[in-house]
């Protein structure tokens, strides 16, 4: 029978593994109270009465549950870079952020720039990971027709770096290889993952005035103008080839507006927001340096305000951490040969949480609960086709967040679970803690006891590969 959600059907099973019991669980009818059934890692059913015998409960209390969230923007630095980051230390600041499925960029030694490299890399990884996952492939310029015929088993999504930095493998700086890039995208089905900053713009300014020297000049050496340029050239490619584009790391409001004009021309281009770029001002830059060198740099107060208005109207497809750790010694190097990036897959749902109820304290924290869990759960499953993930649901997997919205708790130095052991949130006091999360049915994280679960998180394929990705739009409806 229909439950109090407004449409999911309630339907009991026999002795299920596990049941979930709640008065806030978030489903994509809204929030409600009820039992979460689980067995063989999936959801069953949605209930208002729990069956007896399960073999295991867990009472939720008055903490939301979410379903597990989705980063589909990480740099976990296997292989080639593991001196800075590694998957068993990303996976434990993933789950203990609420994240139980990434999607890793490319850029690694050696580049994922083929099949052989994804199943490679897939290969080391193995048994060694907290969290589910999925690739995106690197664009490479050599061989843009690979994209045309790529097997979704393999990936479904591709990297296009317009613009190069310490990690970049490939940039596509040749407008008529970028425009057989987004050709070959198009023909094969793959959506477009784009660090859209125009390289040949930076490249003249460099030559103009030399690279940056100083902090309190870092902005103004990798400006707004980059971005500005390169999505207006992804637009246009857009235009011509039909090709499915993400805008990654959107960091300036003409940006935004770029984009969110392009969409409501039809075009089939979406946008990220990343938790840094929310976070922090250029102001932070000058303060904090190379803990918020990043690039795209991290622009005004005015561009951060617009962000979050993107937030508010549900502009964004998606959320994402940009998790790309390097060391302490790496950071501490002068401006221009400091390496962007920060860790953020720890801290990226406490601290947009966070942000959200400070910028909007008079909004119903259902609202709010619901709009993080559209950006970092169900529409980058839908987006990037994670098959079972962002919902609580009937046949979803069971991947589940403890989430107490109220809680207030500083972070410190001790709390990172990145390799790095740094993270510019430091000596923040955020608001709301992830208390525990499950993966598939079982405990990965719980903060009572401090502990971890298991590292056998699996490689996703795409469940329909004949199936294009839903519409943003669409997807901003449920």
């Amino acid at each position: 029978m229909p439950g109090p959600g407004g449409g999911v059907v309630d339907r009991l099973t026999a002795r299920p593994d596990l049941v979930v019991s709640g008065r806030r669980l978030v489903t994509p009818h809204g929030v409600r109270a009820g039992h979460v059934l689980v067995s063989g890692g999936r959801i069953t059913a949605v209930t208002d009465c729990a069956p007896p015998g399960a073999a295991e409960r867990l009472d939720a209390g008055d903490h939301y549950v979410l379903p597990g969230l989705v980063d589909s923007h990480v740099h976990f630095r296997t292989p080639g870079l593991t001196h800075k980051e590694d998957w068993e230390h990303a996976g434990r600041a993933a789950v203990r952020g609420g994240v139980t499925t990434v999607m890793d960029m490319p850029n690694t030694l050696p580049p994922t720039l083929d099949p052989q490299a994804v199943h490679a890399k897939a290969r080391l990884i193995e048994g060694h990971s907290l969290v589910d996952l999925r690739f995106h492939i690197g664009a490479d310029p050599a061989r843009p027709h690979l994209l045309a015929g790529l097997d979704p088993s393999v990936a479904t999504s591709a990297k296009v770096f317009m613009a190069g930095h310490h990690t970049a493998p490939t940039v596509v700086r040749d407008p008529v290889v970028l425009d057989a890039v987004f050709a070959a995208a198009a023909r094969g089905g793959v959506q477009l993952v784009l660090h859209a900053e125009d390289d040949g713009l930076f490249a003249l300014l460099d030559a103009w005035w030399g690279e940056p020297s100083r902090y309190r000049d870092y902005e103004r050496h990798r400006p707004r103008s980059g971005g500005i340029v390169a999505v207006a050239k992804v637009v246009e490619l857009v235009r011509r080839h039909g090709t499915r584009a993400h805008i990654l790391h959107l960091s300036s409001a003409e940006e935004a507006d770029l984009v969110c004009a392009a969409q409501a021309a039809g075009y089939p281009v979406t946008f990220e927001l990343t938790g840094h770029h929310l976070s922090f001002t250029d102001e932070d830059t000058r303060r904090l340096g190379a803990r918020t060198r990043l690039s795209p740099s991290i622009r005004s107060r005015a561009d951060q305000d617009r962000l979050w208005r993107a937030l508010a109207n549900g502009e964004p497809a998606t959320l994402g951490s940009d998790h790309a750790p390097h060391t302490v010694a790496e950071k501490s190097r002068p401006v221009a040969a400091c390496p962007p990036g920060l860790p953020g897959v720890q801290e990226l749902a406490v601290a947009v949480w966070t942000g959200m109820r400070r910028r909007w304290p008079e909004e119903d924290p259902d609202t709010a609960v619901r709009r993080l869990v559209r950006h970092l759960a169900q529409t980058p499953a839908e987006l990037f086709r994670l098959p079972g993930k962002g919902r609580i649901a009937p046949g979803a997997d069971a991947d589940l967040v403890f989430f107490a919205p109220d809680t207030p708790w500083m972070f410190s130095a001790h709390d990172v679970e990145s390799k790095c052991g740094w993270s510019a949130y430091e000596g923040w006091t955020f608001t709301g803690r992830v208390e525990r999360t499950l993966r598939a049915g079982r405990t990965v994280w719980d903060a009572s006891t401090g502990t971890f679960g298991a590292y056998d998180g699996r490689l996703l394929t795409a469940a329909d590969s004949t199936r294009p990705a839903v519409a943003h739009a669409a997807a901003r409806e449920g």
